[in-house]
Parts: C-alpha cells; structure tokens; sequence
C-alpha cells in the first residue's frame, strides 16, 4: 500500500501512519508497534511523505519501512527563477552540483517556451527515484493543468500563452501582494500598448543573476546601463522569457487587469501601492511617499 503523510505537526504524523496501517490490517498490536517505532527514533515523529509498504511485514521490518519515505513533500513557493527552485530540489533530494546546473541549463531547456515561467510554484509529493528531467517534466505537467482553465480567454483576446505568461512572471515580482496584482497588470498593459518602456527593475534582476547578495538585491544605477534585452531601461517591450514562475493570482490579473488609466505606480514603505496617470503625478507620489 501507499501510505502518505501529509505535512503535519510533531506527532500527528505518527498517531496517522499507526492508526492507517492498523486499519489496513498491517499491524497486529498498536501498543507493540508504536514501542517499536521509538526504538527506530520514531516515537515523535515521522518524516512526511509517502512510503510504499508491503503486507506481511513484521513491528521491525514495518518500523524500518517509515524510516524514509519513497517519496518527498516540497513545496515551491511562487515567483522563483528557476535556479531558486533547482536549489530546493537538491538540497530536498541531495543532488549534485553538476545535477542541479544540468537542471538549470539543460533539463528546462528543451522547448523554447519552456525555459522559464513553466515551472509552477505549488505542494508536490515526488518519487525519490525520479531523475531531475522527470522533476522538470511533472512541474510543467502540472503548469498546464492549473494554466488550461486561462488558455481559452487569453486566446479570445488574442494574447499568446507565452506572452501572457511574461506579464505575469513581472506581476508576481513586483506586486506587494496579490491585491496589488490587477493594477500592476493594468498599468504594464497601459505601457505596452502605449509603446513605452516598462522600466522594470525585477527584468534587470533576473539579467544580473547572484552577484553575492541574492537573486533580487535591490539594483543601481550601473545595473540600469547593463546591455541586455531583460533591461526594460534600456528596451521597449517584453524580455525574451518570464523572469520568474507566477502562481494563478498573477496569471488571473493578466487576464483582468484593472481598468485604470496609470502608467506609474510605487509601494510606500508600508507595501502599498500608489498609482499615477501621468509623471508630474508619479513624481508627487515619490515625494510623498517615498521622502
């Protein structure tokens, strides 16, 4: 059977597994069981996963199988580049550095519009004995499955998935919190169609890489000079590929954007945020907000 331990509290996860494999008839004594359990370190708790247990097992032999469990929870959080994940999955599955840059440079580069922005933030329970490509191949399984309800409208205003999928990789980077998210959305959709420069800096960010201080320290003035199609300081239009893996509030605000007539927007140092139709006005938010 398969037994899965879902992510709980100390000693839940173990009052579950006991109370499970006596249902399923695997275990002849609880009482006996659960000693045996602390003899193998498990008393507290068990790891979560899930664990592939065979009938027939003896207390030992039993305890033994829930000492690692075949397959692992991770949970991905939204609006990671895709090294941020790849370094969740090796230290979750203890690869190697030449497996995780394989992942990185190779694994997710199969398909051009599969680079990035396909690799959705979610919970997953995953084999220990899937390869990095499987890993790869089920989070973008996964990424159509939640994008499929969104593809129809997108299609009816005439937007390409990938294109969509952009605007909202920006979204999710520069939005406070998911209130945030249709005015981002509605004023990057006013810049775009008015033919402006988004003037971005999480573009920039994602151009920069790590420098040593992170994958999205704050930029500087040197940074905006940096010759790159990810600068949207320097370019019109949108960079060559999502810049980080939204989650469906981003992509929901992509398809709705609020109707707003901003074309500048900031966040006070509480987070919230401040728009405005026209410069004059942006620069009074700044020194309103911001000074």
């Amino acid at each position: 059977m398969r037994l899965v331990i879902p992510l709980k509290s100390n000693g839940e996860s173990v009052n579950l597994a006991v109370s499970t494999l006596r249902e399923e008839g695997l275990m002849k004594s609880r009482t006996a069981f659960t000693f045996v359990l602390g003899l193998y370190g498990l008393g507290d708790r068990i790891s979560p996963g899930a664990y592939l247990i065979e009938p027939g097992l003896n207390a030992f032999a039993l305890a033994s199988e829930l000492k690692h469990p075949d397959e692992r929870w991770v949970i991905i959080p939204e609006g990671l580049r895709k090294e941020e994940i790849a370094e969740i999955f090796a230290d979750t599955f203890s690869w190697s550095d030449e497996e995780k840059e394989k992942w990185i440079t190779k694994d997710t580069t199969n398909k051009t519009d599969y680079t990035e922005g396909v690799y959705f933030p979610d919970t997953y329970l995953i084999p220990i004995s899937d390869s990095p490509e499987k890993i790869a191949e089920r989070m973008i399984t996964r990424f159509n499955e939640k994008f499929a309800p969104y593809a129809e409208g997108f299609a009816k205003d005439n937007v390409r998935w990938p294109t969509a999928l952009k605007i909202a990789s920006i979204v999710q980077r520069e939005a406070g919190g998911p209130e945030d998210m249709p005015i981002i959305a509605g004023v990057l959709w006013n810049r775009l169609l008015d033919g402006m420069k988004l003037d971005i800096d999480a573009t920039l960010q994602y151009a920069r890489g790590d420098e040593g201080k992170g994958w999205w320290a704050p930029i500087t003035k040197d940074d905006k000079k940096t010759d790159s199609p990810y600068n949207t300081y320097l370019y019109a239009g949108l960079p060559p590929t999502p810049i980080s893996n939204p989650g469906i509030k981003a992509i929901e605000a992509v398809l709705h954007p609020a109707k707003t007539k901003c074309l500048f927007y900031l966040h006070d140092n509480d987070r919230q945020i401040h728009c405005a139709a026209t410069y004059d006005e942006h620069l009074d938010n700044i020194e309103k907000y911001l000074k």
